[in-house]
C-alpha cells in the first residue's frame, strides 16, 4: 500500500510539475508577443499630454455631392474643442484620426444608415451634456488635434500585461509547491 501511495504521489508531482513549466513557457511566448505588438506602440503613441478641452461646436454631416448627385455616406460627427491654449478637432481615438480626419467620430456599424446616425446623435447628444473634459494632446504638433481617448495608453498596457503575469506566478507557485512538498517528503523519511 505504501509502495502504490509513494508511485500515486510521484505521478501527481509529475503532473504539476508539467503544469507549472508549461504555465511559465506560455507567459513567456505571450510576454513575447506583447512585447513585439502592443509596447512599441505604447512607445510610439505621441498622445501623452492630458489637457481639458471645452466645447465650442459640434455637428454632423451625413451627405457628399458627387457629380451633382448626393451620395448617402456614413454619418460623421466633427467636434471642435478649445485646449492647449487654441481651438483643435477632436478626433475619439488614433484610429479614428487615421480612416479620416474630417470626422472626429466613425459609428461603429456603417451597415445601416439609420442606426449609425442614432449612435452618431448619441454621442453628440453626451458631448453636449458635459462641455468641459479631459483629452490628449500631442507635443510634436502645432496642436491642432486632440485626442478623447488613447487607443494605446498604460491602462491598455497593463490591462494586457494582466493574464500573462497571472500565468508567470500562478506556474511558478506550483512549482515551487512541488518542490517544497518534495523536500518535506524527504525529511519526513529521514525521520
Amino acid at each position: 500500500m505504501g509502495k502504490k501511495l509513494v508511485m500515486a504521489q510521484k505521478r501527481g508531482e509529475t503532473r504539476a510539475l508539467c503544469l507549472g513549466v508549461t504555465m511559465v513557457v506560455c507567459a513567456v511566448i505571450a510576454y513575447y508577443i506583447l512585447g513585439t505588438t502592443v509596447l512599441p506602440l505604447y512607445q510610439r503613441s505621441v498622445w501623452t499630454q492630458e489637457s481639458t478641452c471645452h466645447l465650442i461646436e459640434t455637428s454632423i454631416w451625413d451627405q457628399d455631392e458627387l457629380g451633382g448627385k448626393k451620395v448617402p455616406q456614413y454619418p460623421c460627427l466633427w467636434v471642435n474643442v478649445s485646449a492647449v491654449g487654441g481651438w483643435a478637432v477632436l478626433y475619439h481615438t488614433e484610429d479614428t484620426r487615421d480612416r479620416n480626419q474630417q470626422c472626429s467620430y466613425i459609428p461603429g456599424s456603417l451597415d445601416n444608415y439609420q442606426l449609425a446616425r442614432a449612435d452618431v446623435e448619441k454621442v453628440r447628444a453626451r458631448f453636449h451634456e458635459h462641455h468641459v473634459f479631459h483629452c490628449f494632446s500631442t507635443t510634436r504638433e502645432n496642436g491642432s488635434s486632440v485626442l478623447y481617448q488613447r487607443l494605446h495608453g498604460p491602462q491598455a498596457l497593463l490591462f494586457s500585461l494582466f493574464w500573462p503575469t497571472f500565468l508567470l506566478t500562478g506556474g511558478l507557485l506550483i512549482i515551487a509547491m512541488v518542490k517544497l512538498n518534495r523536500s518535506l517528503s524527504i525529511l519526513a523519511a529521514q525521520k
